[in-house]
């Protein structure tokens, strides 16, 4: 019995050292006016840091987007790797910080995600604890990883669109509403040769109503696909095979514009990182936190970022 009790305490005083070692830092960066917290955390210095690069949206530095997807997969990300000994860096997307509100009333431009992250960037280079600097771009945030790469050691594409946004748009508008396909088209042909589209057809509001217009002209000069030819630094290009907004194919064909870049498939993984068995699992993963990371995802990225 004695034993017995002897053996719990060890085991719960080391469970307790081990969750001690994993220190975080709150830490705001700023870009002129723009706040942008986050959550730096790690268990020892001279270790990769990977600086996580956010997709489309309000998204925080946990994975969640107000007022409704609570998928958390950020966090969950960033506590897997941190038992490997991987440092993680997150922060608030400006969009995401309320305090920025009066800041963004001027309009965001794809340039401005871009130079957040160079400045968080810039932030991380003159710490001295950390051995090299790895970025993670979801989604949207894939495109922003290669448009600064030369600031890093590695990248990873996780999700990334091998389209510009234009002709990504319109693919899924081809899908989903194919008689708004020649109108969509239209109205990007305006946008890209005027700035701004005069007469936004009713249904297509959501995507080209006025104050989308500035951030979408800036988007649209941007391809993937050739930003990715100019990369050489090491690459990882990950996607799922149950990711229902970029597919498989987008993964395919960044990894054949960069041959030197390594290309991995994660069965069931969707595009917020979660394991699902279904149509139903997968539009859930959105809002409830306790689906899990593909466990393949992370031991790659692991292996990556170590190498």
């Amino acid at each position: 019995m004695n034993r017995l009790i002897l053996y719990i305490i060890i085991h719960v005083i080391g469970v307790a050292t081990a969750v001690a070692q994993i220190k975080t830092e709150e830490i705001v960066i700023y870009n002129n006016n723009i706040e942008l917290p986050g959550t730096l955390s790690f268990t020892k210095e001279n270790t990769p840091l990977i600086i996580w690069i956010h997709g489309s949206g309000n998204v925080d530095r946990n994975g969640n987007q107000q007022p409704f997807i609570k998928a958390n997969y950020i966090k969950q990300f960033r506590d897997s790797v941190n038992k490997y000994g991987v440092s993680f860096y997150s922060f608030d997307k400006r969009t995401a910080n309320k305090k920025n509100i009066k800041s963004l009333k001027k309009g965001v431009l794809f340039e401005d995600y871009i130079a957040d992250v160079q400045e968080t960037i810039l932030h991380f280079k003159k710490d001295t604890r950390f051995a090299k600097i790895v970025l993670i771009g979801h989604s949207q945030g894939s495109l922003i990883a290669m448009l600064n790469h030369t600031n890093a050691s590695k990248i990873v594409s996780l999700a990334g669109p091998s389209m510009s946004a234009d002709k990504t748009i319109i693919t899924q508008i081809q899908e989903k509403a194919p008689y708004l396909d020649s109108i969509t088209k239209a109205h990007f042909k305006e946008l890209a040769n005027t700035g701004s589209i005069q007469n936004v057809n009713l249904m297509l509001q959501s995507i080209f109503r006025k104050e989308n217009q500035p951030f979408l002209s800036s988007w649209i000069k941007y391809n993937p696909s050739k930003e990715i030819q100019k990369i050489t630094i090491p690459v990882l290009i990950v996607n799922g095979d149950n990711d229902l907004q970029v597919k498989v194919s987008d993964a395919q064909k960044l990894h054949a514009s960069n041959k030197n870049s390594e290309l991995l498939i994660i069965p069931k993984m969707n595009h917020v990182l979660k394991v699902v068995n279904s149509v139903t699992e997968n539009q859930n993963s959105y809002t409830k936190p306790d689906f899990p990371l593909s466990s393949k995802l992370i031991q790659h990225i692991v292996k990556f970022v170590n190498q």
